[in-house]
């Protein structure tokens, strides 16, 4: 078989098959040169919006810095963005909310999460068709799967969101509350909680498309390192090739 992955479309799992490293090595080198002659001979040629998402405490963050790194040595123009984007006025007010240092209305923080994507969607899109792909630690989907969380419906959590970039791919690190629950740090924020956070995963499911692929966040990190590395590479590619922009959740 030509892919070192099996998808399990039921649950969307993605499992590293027993093939030798070598061939996983030379897979990953092939895919470098294809990215640079892509790079160089499509006149649509663009980034690629890849989101990493998962509970808190999953391991997106570290893993994302990694793969940024990984990506730069092969040679794509890459950025590392994170939301909240905490730097802007809306981004400050959400962090005060999360730190406990305010309250406000489930719906207006809904509101203001969404709203911080927003600020951010024009520099996004003008990235991404200038080459720039982007690696995004939490998108879209945790603002709905954690509000849905608290009680909201569903398709009020997922309105505002409609129109933004579509991810080309999300990646969602598998691991369970109780799992998460035991990394150091837990517990510093306001949702940073383990009954909530089951329910989190619960509305991640109802979530997921074909543009997800799920890997194990409790395989080792380096494992998890690898199985990210030629999802992201094999996602630069088709991009780069002239895959065009889509926008989130609308009718196509």
């Amino acid at each position: 078989m030509g892919s070192l992955f099996l998808s399990f479309r039921s649950f969307g799992v993605v499992g590293p098959l027993r093939q030798p490293r070598i061939s996983f090595r030379c897979k990953i080198m092939s895919s470098s040169m294809q990215i640079r002659m892509a790079g160089c001979n499509s006149d649509n040629s663009r980034g690629s919006l890849i989101v990493l998402e998962g509970l808190d405490r999953s391991g997106k963050t570290s893993q994302s810095h990694r793969l940024v790194s990984h990506l730069k040595d092969k040679g794509v123009s890459v950025e590392l963005w994170r939301f909240p984007d905490r730097t802007t006025a809306v981004g400050q007010m959400i962090s005060a909310y999360l730190a406990n240092e305010s309250e406000l209305d489930d719906r207006a923080i809904h509101l203001l999460f969404s709203a911080n994507r927003w600020e951010k969607r024009s520099l996004m899109e003008s990235k991404l068709r200038s080459g720039i792909s982007l690696i995004v630690d939490r998108y879209s989907y945790s603002g709905v799967a954690f509000s849905s969380a608290k009680g909201l419906d569903l398709e009020w959590c997922k309105a505002p969101e409609v129109g933004l970039v579509a991810p080309d791919l999300v990646i969602y690190l598998d691991i369970s509350a109780e799992k998460a629950s035991e990394r150091g740090g837990y517990g510093a924020e306001r949702y940073e909680q383990l009954e909530f956070q089951k329910k989190v995963a619960e509305t991640y499911h109802t979530l997921y498309d074909d543009s997800w692929k799920i890997i194990d966040g409790c395989l080792p990190v380096e494992a998890v390192e690898e199985q990210l590395r030629e999802l992201a590479l094999g996602t630069v590619l088709s991009c780069q090739k002239g895959k065009p922009l889509s926008k989130l959740w609308s009718a196509k």
